[in-house]
């Protein structure tokens, strides 16, 4: 598909073009830029983007001193789960200080560090704040990024990940390597399995275990559970049990959490559904930002949960998934099961993701298996292979059941999403495939796309610019490919300055 490019350019004193600035400073002046880029068919999402500016010590210093007293203790998995991917798992959710700063090595991703409970009922008001900008700029069509980790304590969002991953371990080791597409067993499975490691069957623990881990109360044990996450009354230090094969007791998984740290992970889940419900009544949609992978099994178990709590009728909730890892597939597999399996709306923001460098950084010093893809083609094949099965499942389910979000700078990315709608036959008036890229970067490919009729976002950050330097400055140095797309977009201002100067056509025309 071939697009004319029409940029409104504007030129300082010297007749040189100035490039769009990436940022607004505050909300009242959110509306005008939304208006603009909407006469331009290019819709908009709030992204506040506040970061403290801190030193990295001083960041490594708040994270270590947030470090949770709970333990996950997983001894009980040990006859069926072999002692070093236990331990494996443990160094991996743990706090180590040489990477308390989770800046370190990430570009384009805004961090927030724990400042306490009363800084968090704030972030979550910025975040409302925000909805009510988008609302009253662009009615029910513009979207909110939220990042769980300004909403609590990012150390219980580890706890809590360790909690799954060990679970899936046990599970996995249980049902003989299952992967968590297929993480159903029927209880006469389980039983058989359970028999065979020595454990008493009729037990009232075991009997418990199966009736608390069988969640639809329809025989079958699902990986995929543990669906209690957002009770306000439930625990977390009760939400996970595992069953003592030694003795066939149950036990608590994460031990050792104090009162006030189940509060304050109440208060997390409470202030994100707070958020999530607040922008429903709005008729703004949000987008849950994807963080490192040792926090992310949480966030996404938060995030699936409020996508089966609020996704009943379309799509209000997006998880993020990010195409450098190597298990992306997988785990939007997994969810994209349960979605169907349940009948929600399945919705999803796919991106390359942040954290590369930090990642396999971080797996080479702790001596887990790095979880980043090989190189930029395999994330390239990554990222097309996600496409291709929302397309497949867009096919299974029907156009109003799934919607991805495919937030990219890459051309040939988002050349490979236009190409696989017409191929699927999907208008971009159906809005099942959505294209989204940063105010002032890639605005060849955003602007084109919005006027040939397809839905595609500006991500808008915002805020005092004192406080978005420190996230924008960071974002500027990405990478040398976005620096190569800046000489490229420089190229193409040019162009169309000396068209528009050649023709007479000093403004910009919109549809």
């Amino acid at each position: 598909m071939n697009f004319v490019i029409r940029v409104d350019i504007k030129v300082d004193i010297n007749g040189a073009p100035v490039l769009p600035r990436i940022s607004i400073r505050y909300r009242e002046e959110v509306r005008p830029v939304v208006g603009k880029l909407r006469n331009y068919g290019v819709k908009s999402i709030l992204d506040y983007s506040v970061e403290a500016d801190i030193s990295g010590q001083e960041a490594t210093d708040k994270t270590v001193k947030a470090t949770s007293q709970a333990t996950v203790k997983p001894a009980a998995m040990t006859p069926v789960v072999d002692a070093k991917t236990l331990e494996t798992t443990r160094e991996r959710y743990t706090v180590h200080q040489e990477f308390g700063d989770r800046r370190q090595g990430v570009a384009s991703a805004r961090t927030y560090f724990y400042e306490g409970e009363e800084q968090c009922d704030k972030n979550r008001d910025i975040f409302k704040d925000s909805i009510n900008a988008v609302a009253s700029a662009t009615g029910n069509e513009g979207f909110v990024a939220v990042k769980v980790t300004a909403l609590g304590r990012p150390q219980l969002l580890l706890k809590l990940s360790e909690a799954i991953v060990q679970t899936q371990n046990f599970f996995k080791a249980l049902t003989g390597g299952m992967t968590l597409q297929e993480g159903r067993l029927t209880s006469q499975e389980f039983t058989k399995r359970l028999h065979e490691l020595g454990v008493k069957t009729d037990s009232e623990s075991v009997k418990k275990f199966f009736n608390d881990v069988d969640f639809d109360s329809d025989g079958i044990v699902d990986l995929h559970g543990w669906n209690h996450i957002l009770d306000d009354h439930v625990k977390l230090g009760q939400l996970f049990q595992v069953l003592n094969i030694k003795t066939g007791a149950l036990e608590p998984l994460i031990q050792n959490l104090s009162n006030e740290e189940e509060q304050e992970f109440r208060n997390m889940v409470r202030r994100t559904l707070d958020v999530a419900e607040y922008a429903i009544s709005k008729g703004v949609r949000i987008m849950v930002d994807a963080e490192q992978t040792y926090l992310q099994p949480a966030i996404s178990k938060i995030t699936i949960e409020m996508m089966k709590k609020y996704n009943k009728d379309r799509g209000n909730v997006f998880n993020t998934y990010q195409a450098f890892l190597k298990a992306t597939l997988q785990n939007m597999e997994a969810d994209m099961q349960v979605a169907r399996r349940e009948g929600w709306h399945f919705g999803a923001k796919l991106v390359r993701g942040a954290y590369m460098e930090q990642e396999r950084a971080r797996a080479q010093a702790i001596g887990y298996d790095d979880p980043v893809d090989v190189d930029f083609q395999a994330t390239t094949k990554m990222y097309e292979s996600c496409l291709t099965r929302i397309a497949d499942e867009v096919d299974r389910r029907g156009r109003t059941n799934v919607s991805v979000m495919v937030a990219s700078h890459n051309e040939d990315t988002v050349r490979f999403a236009v190409n696989l709608m017409k191929e699927r036959c999907i208008a971009p008036s159906e809005r099942v495939m959505c294209m989204a890229q940063l105010y002032g970067m890639c605005d060849q490919v955003s602007f084109s796309l919005g006027q040939a009729g397809f839905s595609v976002y500006k991500y808008l950050p915002y805020g005092p610019v004192e406080e978005v330097l420190p996230y924008l400055s960071r974002r500027a140095l990405e990478n040398g490919s976005v620096l190569k797309k800046a000489n490229k977009e420089r190229d193409l201002l040019w162009k169309e300055l000396k068209r528009r100067i050649s023709s007479g056509e000093f403004k910009a025309k919109h549809n």
